[in-house]
Order: structure tokens, then sequence, then C-alpha cells
């Protein structure tokens, strides 16, 4: 059964860069990006159709937009002053 799992998945294996998707989707309403994975709507949408070095170059990208996310909005201290 294990070695039936194993060549299962080889057929299914393509050599390419994988989706950094890690299935927390939510979209920052000011930063536009995907909370999960760091991605725009845009990215998340042509990822199939992509080559493997836009792929790349994206993947390479997303560390930096990291802390693009972290920036507080206000919480609490912002509703007040409304």
């Amino acid at each position: 059964m294990n070695e039936e799992r194993k060549n299962k998945n080889k057929v299914w294996r393509r050599n390419e860069v994988d989706s950094p998707c890690i299935q927390i989707c939510v979209v920052h309403p000011e930063e536009r990006l995907c909370t999960g994975c760091l991605r725009s709507i845009d990215e998340i949408t042509r990822w199939s159709k992509m080559d493997e070095a836009e792929r790349a170059e994206i993947t390479a990208d997303l560390p930096k937009r990291a802390p693009r996310l972290r920036k507080r909005r206000g919480g609490r201290a912002a509703r007040q002053a409304r």
C-alpha cells in the first residue's frame, strides 16, 4: 500500500515552483495582499498560467511584503477618534 501511494504521488508531481498558498485566504483591505501567502489577487488568479520564471520571481519577493501587513490600523484608539 505504501509503495502504491509513492507511485501515485509521482504521477501528479510536476517540476515547477509550488504555490505559496497556506490556505489562509484573507485579503488585507488596504494593501490588497492575501494575509496568508502575501500574493496579490492578480498573482493568485494568474498563478496557474505563469511560467516558472515569473513564479520564482514572485516567490522570491514575498518575504519583502510581510512588513506591509504588520502595520497596525489603529484598533480601539482609531475607532474612538472618529
